[in-house]
């Protein structure tokens, strides 16, 4: 496959003619998703109008500036090389979700109100650990500021929101529907903007409602508030699952983040994780992150092109679950283990110890293999550190690892069942060029060359480790197979050692006590016996 072809290589596209001449705007374009939606459009919907970016002003730099940086990227190289000109389709507007009205100039509205025609609002804070103030900020305010952006664009056909799989961890099965949040969002916005931090960390539990973490409560509370709007905009709620590396484009492999399995990854490269609380049966629910952004494409093309034949009347909120069916997916035990295979053929050049281990089933034989083999060795390491006038650094390494690890647990550990019907008949709609150019199909993904892909792509663009490297990186490798295997061998002889030249006094010792409990035995019962 061409991975790199555009509309004019393959004829005609009928999703390419629906977004010809729209003018588009993007929330969230510098985030790993965003990129590759930006990257997609340009490339297979090259006659759009307009793509505008909403960016805001990061550490000092101007957002112009940052669209210099964007473009930067290694998977806009061969689209540049091949059409440089299509850059002055993307402009960048100065804005900010958490800025009143977005931080919008009054010229910057009146434009967008009067030209865009589809939103992608990609836009979210995705981190796991966050208190309840900036998730609600970001994920739910922001998603509202969006919401009355929207009801002034004249022009509108579609609205993608994009969502998660996990915003109803408490459903049995999610499917492709609205599901109410635990309470009423606007209530939840006024809480967050008059209470102080203590009260809102001391309610947090209770407003979860066994939810697992703020982001998943901030999904919830944002797709309730969406359905709010039902009968006022053309909205479509697109929930992806675990999004991981690129399967085909922009590139093989790519990847940006060190979120959800990548840090995982990178952590067991390094032999840092040595041990994972994980049901081994279960379907890895990931999708790559082509067939996700392929999903959404296609989602705002069916959105818009109901709203075109009702005459930009189509309005209501409609649901699409991206994910995987499970039995196309691989599971985590046969993920992990392949993972682990290529990570021996394309190690990386620095790892503090051979990688190993292994994922456990059972919570309390991971929490002694934690203890063991996670945090001993570093208080280990850390005191000959500290004896060598070095830094220590190691214990809090696992500290990190080990709160990562408890907010991956909850999604490892739990079958998950996402009906995707709407995602699967999306793509048989389409003519075989379409089906094609924006692929949503998984039946035919051979996994292990995935993983591999991903594994490369992880080296190469988030450590930046070059094919060249590979040589030093095996090097590496073997000196950490021995020094691994000398160290089991020294621990195992010491502790024979210790037993062998201790046995006799352990078994004195015991045998000592076996007969003092019996004599108090016999005495308490003699005892009661006179009694």
């Amino acid at each position: 496959m061409d991975i790199l072809r555009s509309d004019a290589d393959c004829g005609e596209s009928d999703i390419a003619k629906f977004y010809a001449n729209k003018t588009i705007l993007i929330t969230g374009a510098t985030g790993f998703m965003g990129k590759v939606l930006v990257e997609k459009l340009l490339r297979s919907c090259a006659d759009l109008n307009v793509i505008y970016l909403l960016i805001r002003t990061k550490k000092g730099v101007d957002p112009s500036v940052r669209k210099e940086q964007y473009f930067k990227c290694v998977i806009f190289s061969k689209l540049l090389e091949k059409n440089p000109g299509i850059v002055d389709k993307v402009r960048v507007v100065k804005g900010d979700l958490l800025e009143p009205d977005l931080g919008l100039s009054a010229n910057d509205t009146n434009t967008l109100a009067s030209n865009v025609e589809v939103v992608f609002h990609c836009a979210a804070n995705v981190r796991f650990d966050q208190p309840l103030r900036p998730m609600v900020m970001m994920n739910v305010v922001g998603t509202l500021k969006v919401l009355r952006l929207a009801e002034k664009m004249s022009q509108l056909q579609a609205l993608v929101h994009v969502s998660t799989s996990y915003c109803q961890c408490n459903e049995s099965v999610l499917e492709e529907r609205a599901y109410p949040a635990p309470q009423n969002p606007f209530s939840i916005i006024e809480m967050v903007e008059t209470m102080d931090d203590a009260a809102l960390a001391e309610i947090t539990p209770k407003l979860l409602n066994g939810l697992p973490n703020t982001y998943a409560y901030s999904k919830a509370l944002s797709e309730d508030l969406i359905c709010r709007y039902n009968n006022k905009l053309p909205i479509i709620i697109t929930r992806p699952s675990i999004v991981t590396a690129a399967i085909h484009e922009p590139l093989p492999g790519w990847i940006e983040g060190v979120n959800g399995p990548t840090g995982l990854m990178i952590g067991a490269a390094r032999g840092v994780i040595r041990s994972m609380h994980c049901n081994p049966d279960y379907a890895s629910t990931v999708i790559p992150v082509d067939k996700a952004i392929n999903g959404m494409i296609l989602c705002g093309y069916q959105r818009g092109k109901a709203s075109q034949e009702k005459g930009n009347q189509q309005t209501g909120v409609e649901f699409c679950n991206l994910c995987i069916s499970s039995k196309a997916l691989m599971s985590w035990g046969d993920s992990i283990e392949t993972g682990r295979r290529f990570f021996y053929e394309t190690p990386l050049s620095v790892a503090l110890w051979y990688p190993g281990g292994s994922i456990k089933k059972n919570y309390y034989h991971h929490l002694f293999c934690v203890i063991f083999f996670h945090y001993l060795p570093a208080y280990f390491i850390d005191f000959w550190l500290l004896v060598f006038g070095q830094k220590p650094f190691l214990l809090n390494v696992q500290r990190k690892v080990s709160m990562g690890l408890k907010l991956l647990q909850y999604y490892t550990t739990k079958e998950w069942v996402f009906r995707n019907e709407r995602f699967q008949e999306m793509s048989s709609q389409l003519s075989l060029l379409d089906q094609d150019l924006f692929d949503t199909s998984v039946g035919q993904v051979n996994w292990e060359t995935y993983i591999s892909n991903y594994i490369v792509g992880m080296r190469t663009y988030i450590l930046g480790e070059s094919e060249a490297t590979l040589p030093h990186a095996r090097k590496v490798l073997r000196r950490l197979y021995i020094l691994d295997w000398v160290s089991k061998v020294l621990f195992f002889s010491l502790s024979f050692w210790f037993l062998w030249t201790h046995l006799d006094g352990l078994v004195e010792r015991g045998d000592a006590f076996i007969r003092s409990s019996l004599n108090t035995i016999y005495h308490e019962r003699n005892s009661t016996i006179h009694l």
